[in-house]
């Protein structure tokens, strides 16, 4: 099974190769890699044993967020190292003040590992939500080096507890110890005679109860909006969310929408003007008059960074991705005291399930389903009882980033407090 494993990672390089002429995010993938050790070891300081945090894309910096602010203000001359597998995640945070470093992950090869190991030397390691490397996980207990999983979550229908999933199940028993997200985790995870688990919860939920504390203004945001309208915030979008989000403003003629698109490239901005002849672009915003910004009923977000501030002005979201893999980021809307809708892609989502299951999160499959529950959260009294419900709900499940603290100093993993 390694070898097929190790075949497995050395296809899926050579195909970005040969796709990265013609594909953005594959050709940064290769390119971020290109002469990568050489880099490492010019940057990292000799003996400085870092605390190394690695996360897939930008989701999973989001939720080990709270864990590394948390370690830099007890601990300041803490270090921090991070690395990130996707460019989606290593291009909007590689300058990130929480971290000394920050890198491409090396392919997961058993010499890319001892390498980078030999490098960094780390004090520990911690690894986000569902993300497990072979070489890098094995070299790591060979090293005694401590690697923990923050926000771990598992399903059944995972290659772990199939009766061929020996060799994945092999690659767990390298983790010191996992911090689940919920109890169905922990349960599994002894279900595989792993007993290093215990329930910490999301730390999402610490970074985004935060968010409406820090209130950030937005200007352009605020001369768009009168203050007389419905604002609907649409982040993360995709274009099968958006065509339904036409078709509800053909038909909710009083709502105004704030519209974030996941991807924001020049082709899938043209798709949406045509869906939405009339709406602003903020990268362009100022070039418009103040009769067209009080006319607009749609302003285009077209760049990255401003989504978890844009939910604080709205009454309703809508999160994209339901009609793809999966749905994005739902908390970061609930903790400002509004409900969510989201497609039907949901369910590996524990967070999405519970709004639902307290009625503050909303499903939808069609344009006519949108256009039902918006005309039903239209009355003030209706979204007000299920954003707080939603809040309540972010504000309960906080706490996670303090139990995985108390057990990191607990264990003596970071250094003296200040």
């Amino acid at each position: 099974m390694r070898l097929l494993y190790d075949i497995g990672i050395g296809l899926y390089t050579l195909l970005l190769h040969i796709i990265s002429p013609f594909h953005r995010k594959a050709r940064l993938w290769v390119e971020g890699r290109k002469r990568l050790f050489s880099h490492i070891e010019q940057t990292v300081e000799k003996d400085t044993k870092p605390i190394w945090f690695h996360f897939a894309s930008l989701g999973e910096f989001e939720q080990g967020r709270s864990v590394m602010e948390a370690i830099k203000k007890k601990y300041p001359n803490e270090k921090i190292i991070i690395t990130f597998f996707s460019p989606s995640g290593y291009e909007i945070r590689k300058n990130t003040p929480l971290a000394d470093y920050v890198f491409y992950l090396p392919t997961d090869t058993a010499n890319h590992a001892r390498k980078f190991l030999d490098t960094v030397k780390p004090k520990f390691a911690v690894f986000t939500k569902y993300e497990y490397w072979y070489h890098y996980f094995r070299e790591l207990k060979k090293r005694d080096i401590p690697l923990f999983l923050i926000s771990a979550i598992f399903r059944e229908e995972q290659v772990f507890f199939k009766w061929y999933g020996g060799f994945f199940r092999g690659i767990l028993k390298n983790v010191r110890f996992f911090f689940a997200q919920n109890n169905d985790a922990v349960l599994w995870l002894r279900a595989i005679r792993i007993r290093q688990a215990g329930l910490a919860g999301d730390t999402r939920f610490d970074r985004v109860v935060e968010l409406p504390k820090q209130h950030r203004i937005i200007p352009e945001v605020e001369q768009f909006l009168t203050g007389q309208e419905r604002v609907l915030v649409a982040g993360s979008t995709w274009a099968p969310d958006e065509r339904l989000l036409s078709e509800l403003l053909r038909v909710q003629k009083d709502w105004k929408m704030l519209l974030a698109p996941h991807e924001i490239h020049e082709a899938h901005l043209q798709e949406i003007k045509q869906l939405f002849p009339d709406a602003l672009f903020f990268s362009r915003f100022a070039e418009h008059t103040a009769v067209e910004i009080e006319k607009a009923r749609v302003l285009v977000i077209d760049n990255i960074g401003m989504l978890s501030a844009l939910y604080g002005y709205g009454q309703l979201a809508y999160i994209g991705g339901g009609f793809g893999v999966g749905i994005h980021n739902t908390l970061e809307a609930a903790t400002y005291g509004i409900p969510v809708v989201f497609g039907p892609n949901y369910t590996r989502f524990q967070e999405a399930v519970d709004l639902i299951a307290i009625g503050s999160g909303f499903l939808v499959e069609s344009a006519e389903e949108l256009q039902r529950v918006a005309a039903v959260l239209s009355t003030e009294a209706k979204r007000t009882a299920t954003g707080e419900a939603a809040q309540k709900y972010v504000q309960e499940k906080a706490g996670a980033t303090q139990i995985i603290m108390k057990y990191l100093e607990t264990e003596g993993l970071v250094g003296e407090e200040l």
